[in-house]
């Protein structure tokens, strides 16, 4: 039987890691196990760019368990400890419980998680659990079924998503986590919906601001909803108590309802960006290490691992990409956005939010 990573508490280790030109340690990897979603969300696979026709990678491109296993071992005798499971949409890759399982078996992760859009986790929840998974973070962005269907391409239906997080409780996941993407005039008028859904249910709410991922989201920084308009709104319902980080690099900003009924956090990385303490490199279905979400280019990992590439010489790879990294896009957004000319930024679904 393999080893459940929530035997080790799912605690992140306190080691000495490998360090950027910032001084920003690796911890946290993102793996995108498929670039294929079964939803076109507004925000990331837009309809009208990524139709019927669309051609996504071929499955002789996608990384083999075996190929992630082994660089995800790499990477954590770099420093990480904490991976993350993405897409694409991660449950329409096939077998996907024999990879946690392996995943789960590596000593030095201390956290293995999977975020998904929900449309499937009813049908695989239990499977999803007793493979090893960790924890689970689910996308809902609101429970009106109009607004859901406008955003998603109408595409599934809440109550699939809902149903799915049932299921995901009882096959015995525990602070499931709810990430919501607010957007002005689209699903902002019914925040407050999700927050008492999220108390009585039990589950750890995240919002998080609209951002400029990609290139064919039509980003407009109008259509951001700050952090700090949405705790300002909640907290006139529900008061809020602040929480201290958790660990170096936490991104979400976490606050205790002030009547001990659950948490809830926000992401705000247009409105206060964290460059400064990120800890995520993200590895794409197609086997590319990126250092950043709004990344142009990656590097190849892919072709040395085939190529008979030695774990010495992918390590050496690895270790020159993170010693330079220098990313800081967020907190020089909107220079990027004033360029008469913008660089072509790597899709979301490609490397996962």
């Amino acid at each position: 039987m393999s080893l459940r990573v929530s035997d080790q508490n799912c605690e992140p280790r306190h080691i000495s890691p490998l360090r950027d030109s910032f001084q920003r340690p690796m911890q946290d990897l993102r793996i995108s196990v498929i670039d294929r979603c079964n939803f076109r969300c507004t925000y990331c696979m837009p309809e009208e760019n990524y139709g019927e026709h669309y051609s996504f990678l071929s499955k002789n491109d996608w990384l083999t368990f075996g190929e992630i296993v082994r660089l995800t071992k790499l990477f954590v005798q770099l420093g990480v400890s904490k991976v993350r499971l993405t897409g694409g949409e991660p449950l329409l890759r096939p077998n996907l419980n024999q990879l946690i399982q392996h995943l789960g078996q590596l000593a030095g992760i201390h956290d293995l998680a999977l975020t998904t859009n929900g449309a499937f986790l009813s049908g695989q929840a239990k499977e999803l659990f007793e493979s090893g998974l960790c924890r689970l973070t689910v996308s809902l962005d609101t429970l009106d079924e109009e607004i859901f269907q406008r955003m998603n391409g109408a595409r599934g239906t809440v109550q699939h998503v809902l149903d799915g997080i049932t299921k995901a409780t009882s096959a015995g996941f525990r602070n499931i986590k709810i990430n919501a993407v607010i957007q002005k005039n689209v699903n902002d008028g019914k925040l407050i919906d999700l927050v008492t859904y999220a108390r009585q249910a039990g589950h750890i709410l995240r919002f998080i601001e609209y951002m400029d991922v990609g290139n064919c989201n039509h980003w407009k920084s109008t259509a951001v909803v700050p952090s700090k308009t949405i705790l300002d709104l909640i907290s006139s319902r529900y008061p809020l108590i602040p929480i201290k980080p958790n660990y170096y690099g936490e991104v979400a900003e976490r606050y205790h309802f002030q009547d001990g009924q659950g948490e809830i956090g926000f992401i705000s990385s247009v409105s206060q960006p964290f460059c400064g303490t990120c800890t995520r490199l993200r590895l794409s279905t197609d086997g590319k290490l990126y250092t950043c979400l709004f990344a142009t280019s990656g590097t190849d990992l892919r072709t040395p691992l085939r190529d008979g590439a030695t774990d010495t010489e992918l390590i050496d790879i690895i270790a020159k990409v993170w010693h330079k990294r220098n990313d800081k896009y967020s907190e020089n957004r909107y220079l990027f956005q004033a360029l008469t000319s913008k660089p072509t930024k790597i899709e979301m679904y490609q490397i996962g939010g």
